[in-house]
């Protein structure tokens, strides 16, 4: 199976306004590290706070603090190129909605046992050997969540990469977390589900989505 990742597609291509469109945007947070443990006073409210690592062009994110406006979300991206064309996509500010554009590997930096769920959307598989503590549910990562988390640790996973979701299965059970849900089919389940951009194409092209949920 071709597996297309966002990020590595929309990074080759710079847009002409990138910079206008971040230095403008109004929800884009340019220096997130300066609130680590005050993200409560950003938002102005006491609502939970949910991130999703990898935004890519912002559909699920955005979607999500439409339909939630009770929570609170934070989108992140790595590549500035993506940003911007999720910024250039969705320009209306949601009062519940920020993006700050860093690398994962700098979460601890940015919160201080702040956030209440994480969504993992289609991230890149990572599938050599040599390359597995780059995934997003590699040891390394989850050691950097315990450091921003609140009491109750929530995973939320989509992917259509089957090597991706075993592997994550025994690096999130062996880190202490236990699943709440599990699904090799989702948009076959009658669990709720926002769809990402890609997401769309892959259940166009017939490819199942895989699912879990995980709590410590």
């Amino acid at each position: 199976m071709l597996y297309l990742e966002s990020s590595d597609i929309m990074r080759l291509r710079n847009l002409k306004d990138k910079d206008i469109l971040l230095d403008t945007c109004t929800y884009l947070v340019k220096n997130p590290s300066m609130y680590k443990g005050h993200w409560q006073d950003v938002f102005g409210n006491l609502h939970p706070i949910h991130l999703e690592i990898g935004m890519g062009k912002g559909d699920f994110i955005y979607e999500m603090a439409r339909n939630h406006p009770h929570i609170n979300f934070i989108g992140v991206e790595k590549y500035s190129n993506v940003l911007a064309r999720a910024i250039k996509k969705y320009p209306e500010e949601l009062p519940n909605l920020r993006i700050i554009n860093i690398d994962a590997l700098n979460l601890g930096d940015v919160f201080d046992l702040e956030i209440d769920t994480i969504y993992l959307n289609f991230s890149d598989p990572w599938p050599k050997k040599r390359t597995a503590s780059r995934r997003l549910t590699s040891e390394i990562f989850l050691s950097i969540y315990d450091l921003i988390f609140k009491n109750k640790k929530t995973i939320i996973m989509k992917t259509d990469n089957l090597g991706l979701f075993a592997s994550s299965i025994v690096t999130l059970s062996l880190h202490g977390y236990v699943f709440q849900e599990v699904c090799l089919d989702l948009n076959n389940s009658d669990i709720p589900n926002v769809l990402t951009e890609y997401e769309r194409k892959f259940v166009e092209q017939g490819i199942k989505i895989n699912y879990l949920k995980a709590v410590k």
